[in-house]
């Protein structure tokens, strides 16, 4: 039994679900915020067999794409704003974060 934990962009938080559903994996969502770009993300937690794993990893790869998107830096904290003329950098955005962890034992009630 594995236990994966997906961290996801939101913009692929609904496809992933769908595609999740029509697979046979049953996930918990959670809202969550990135650190770097304090943007919303989506994690799933999943339990699955570990012969379903490869599938599960295939359906997440599949519906969670990473792509550029532009963003301004943020000012410096504590120094002079006055100087600080932001310049959008592009960064890579998306796709998916994924924890694969053994479980020792697994109930459901």
């Amino acid at each position: 039994m594995k236990l994966i934990m997906a961290v996801v962009q939101d913009k692929d938080s609904n496809r992933l679900s769908s595609a999740l559903v029509e697979s046979n994996f049953k996930a918990t969502k959670l809202a969550s915020t990135g650190g770097f770009l304090k943007s919303g993300n989506t994690t799933f937690i999943i339990g699955t067999d570990d012969h379903r794993v490869n599938k599960l990893l295939s359906v997440i790869r599949e519906n969670c794409e990473s792509r550029d998107q532009m963003i301004a830096p943020i000012s410096p904290m504590g120094g002079n704003a006055d100087a600080y003329v932001p310049h959008p950098v592009e960064v890579e955005v998306g796709g998916a974060t994924v924890f694969v962890l053994s479980i020792d034992q697994f109930e459901q009630f």
